[in-house]
Parts: C-alpha cells; structure tokens; sequence
C-alpha cells in the first residue's frame, strides 16, 4: 500500500478526482486546500490600485492510499489531466 500526496491547481481538482474515481483504483483518499510557493516564489498583484505580494498561491492537495500494483496507472491520471507544462503545475509525492 503506498499513499500519493499530489499538490494540483485548484481548477483541475474537480476534472482530476473524476478521472481517478473512474480508474476505481483508489482505497481511501482526502482533498486539502492549501498554500504554497515553488520555482514561481511570489508574484505581485493590484487590488484596489496598490500592490501585494502573493507570497503563496493557493493550491489543492490530494492524498490517495492505493494498493501498490495500481500507483503508476494512478500518478499517470495524475499527469495527464493535471499537467500544463507552465510552471506551478505542482508536484506528486509517492510514501
């Protein structure tokens, strides 16, 4: 049993859980929203004409338990609906 910890875009969670509920692949798993930063660090932003830093940029967590024979076909879900080549796509953790 391994468990998969992917960080995606708050966008792509809805598409992604459907994709990976369709593999019926996944024992258990959780959803998290949370912050971060990575190669992209913070970026700046206008709101009501000043400016403030987004040090971290929301992003939501997956955490799925699946049995170990099942992990590629996964984290390959995970790639494909998740990934669009920009930077802050986001990372995928196998424990």
């Amino acid at each position: 049993m391994k468990t998969i910890l992917a960080i995606v875009r708050p966008h792509i969670l809805d598409r992604l859980l459907k994709k990976i509920t369709e593999t019926k692949m996944v024992e258990s798993g959780g959803v998290h929203a949370v912050k971060g930063y990575g190669r992209q660090k913070n970026y700046l932003n206008e709101y009501q004409g000043s400016e403030y830093s987004m040090a971290y940029l929301p992003k939501a967590m997956i955490r799925l338990e699946i049995a170990d024979e099942n992990v590629d076909a996964v984290v390959a879900t995970i790639i494909d609906v998740a990934r669009t080549g920009r930077m802050g796509d986001g990372k995928i953790f196998i424990v």
